[in-house]
C-alpha cells in the first residue's frame, strides 16, 4: 500500500500516492466517485487543506475530475497510445487537437556500455548516438524519450533538428522499419524523472521500451516514459491474423 513511506514525505504527497494506487490498480475504475474530503480527512487523520491540495494536484494532472458541489471522480484516461504500432508522438498529439513541442535535453555520441551494445549486437564500447527528448502536449510533459541509435543505420542522426523532425520521423525516412520488439513496464518516478515530467517523486509511470531493426541491423533502442496518471497503452489482436495494431 502506498500510504506507507520509506522516508518523510508531505502528507498530501502520500495521499496522492494512495489515490493513484487505487486508480492504477483498478480498484477505483474510471467514472467511480472518490471518497469525500470529509471521509479522507477522517480516514487518514489529515487536515482538509492537505486533502484539498492532493485532489487539486490530481485534477491538474488529469487523473481526477472534480465537480463543484458533487465530489471528485476517477477521470477517463486522456491519452491512448497504440501498444504495438510504431507511431509518431507528434501525430498522436496533433490528432487530439493539441500543440506538440519538443525540448532537446541530450544529443551526443557515446561509447556505449555492455548492456546497451548487446541489444544492438555490437562489440562492447561501440559508438552509438544518444538523444533524450521531452515531448509536451499543450505545454504539459507527456513523454520522455531516451534513445540510442546505430550510426551505421542513421549516420546524420545528430545533425537533425528534432524540434522540426522528430527522431521517429527521421528514422522512418532514413532507416525503413523491418521489425520491432516491445517491452512494457510500470515503475515509480525518482527525483530526476519527476523533475523532468513535473510530477512528484514516487508517482507511477508507464514505460515502453522498443527495439527496431532496419536492413538486417538493430537501428534504434528507445525507452519512452510517461506519467501513468494521464497515459495508457491500448492494443488489439484479430484472431486468425498475425497483424498487431
Amino acid at each position: 500500500m502506498l500510504w506507507g513511506m520509506e522516508k518523510p514525505k508531505p502528507q498530501y504527497v502520500k495521499l496522492k500516492h494512495y489515490i493513484l494506487h487505487q486508480i492504477t490498480s483498478g480498484k477505483w475504475p474510471p467514472h467511480s466517485q472518490i471518497p469525500s474530503e470529509n471521509d479522507l480527512v477522517a480516514q487518514f487523520n489529515v487536515s482538509r487543506m492537505t486533502v484539498n491540495r492532493a485532489l487539486r494536484e490530481l485534477s491538474d494532472s488529469g487523473a481526477v475530475s472534480r465537480v463543484q458541489g458533487v465530489g471528485s471522480f476517477v477521470a477517463v484516461p486522456k491519452v491512448d497510445s497504440p501498444m504495438f504500432e510504431v507511431r509518431s508522438i507528434r501525430d498522436e498529439i496533433h490528432a487530439r487537437g493539441q500543440v506538440h513541442v519538443v525540448n532537446v535535453l541530450v544529443r551526443e555520441l557515446v561509447a556505449s556500455r555492455a548492456v546497451t551494445t548487446r541489444r544492438f549486437d555490437l562489440p562492447v564500447g561501440s559508438n552509438l548516438f544518444h538523444s533524450r527528448l521531452l515531448h509536451l502536449a499543450d505545454g504539459k510533459p507527456l513523454q520522455l524519450e531516451d534513445r540510442f541509435v546505430n550510426p551505421a543505420c542513421a549516420p546524420d542522426y545528430l545533425d537533425v533538428d528534432f524540434t522540426v523532425e522528430t527522431p521517429h520521423e527521421y528514422l522512418t525516412r532514413i532507416a525503413p522499419l523491418e521489425r520491432t520488439e516491445h517491452e512494457i513496464e510500470a515503475d515509480v518516478a525518482n527525483a530526476k524523472i519527476a523533475r523532468i515530467l513535473r510530477i512528484e517523486a514516487g508517482d507511477p509511470l508507464l514505460i515502453l521500451s522498443r527495439r527496431t531493426w532496419s536492413r538486417g541491423r538493430v537501428a534504434s533502442l528507445v525507452r519512452l516514459t510517461h506519467p501513468a496518471a494521464i497515459y495508457r497503452f491500448v492494443g488489439a489482436f484479430q484472431v486468425g491474423s498475425n497483424q498487431h495494431s
